[in-house]
């Protein structure tokens, strides 16, 4: 066997996380920049191209640090699927940084093996059942703020008095409905919508 290497993975879920406090755990560690792979995008279906390269160098007996045990996966069967493949698979050794019992080069003559599934089964419910309760919370929130008056997606424009007017003429035969698009710079489906609001806020009115 050659010599261990010592590699390090960061996941960013979304553009906008900052991602400074797993790489400041990654240098704490002294792995060489060349050694950590880090991805930024969301990590759907698991297809991240980072996580993908580290897989392929990893070898038996490296080591694997990450900061915190999610960054594996999206849920709880991903991060155990992985979890399996780097460690029975390719022979590597994981070490999750907040969590120290979740470090395999500890466990020796198959106590990783029962120490680790007992940990992941755990774990996985937890991160579950704390998924269901901010999905639940989530919900409660958009449907009490949908109660109280608050309005979701893309604001409604303003319908202009220039529209109004064409509105009329139109509607008393006075204009085709093509002459009114062209005079208000609308699509057909985009005119069609507004006529409908304006309809709408004057049976309201």
């Amino acid at each position: 066997m050659g010599e261990i290497r010592h590699y390090g993975y960061i996941r960013v879920s979304t553009k906008d996380q900052n991602e400074a406090r797993q790489l400041e755990a990654m240098q704490d560690l002294g792995i060489m920049e060349r050694d950590y792979f880090i991805d930024k995008k969301s990590g759907k279906n698991f297809d991240r191209p980072q996580y993908q390269a580290l897989k392929s160098v990893l070898r038996k007996g490296d080591i694997l640090f990450i900061k915190e045990l999610d960054r594996l996966g999206r849920n709880a069967e991903e991060i155990k699927r992985e979890w399996q493949d780097i460690t029975h698979e390719i022979g590597a050794h994981i070490v999750i940084l907040d969590m120290p019992i979740l470090d395999t080069r500890q466990y020796h003559n198959g106590l990783e093996k029962v120490i680790s599934s007992i940990v992941l089964e755990l774990l996985s419910y937890m991160a579950e059942r704390e998924r269901e309760k901010i999905n639940g919370r989530q919900t409660e929130g958009i449907a009490a703020a949908k109660n109280n008056g608050v309005v979701f997606g893309r604001p409604k424009q303003a319908i202009s008095n220039d529209f109004i007017m064409v509105y009329e003429e139109w509607k008393e035969g006075s204009i085709t409905a093509v002459e009114a698009m062209r005079r208000v710079d609308m699509k057909p489906n985009t005119f069609y919508r507004r006529v409908k609001e304006y309809e709408q806020q004057q049976q309201v009115g």
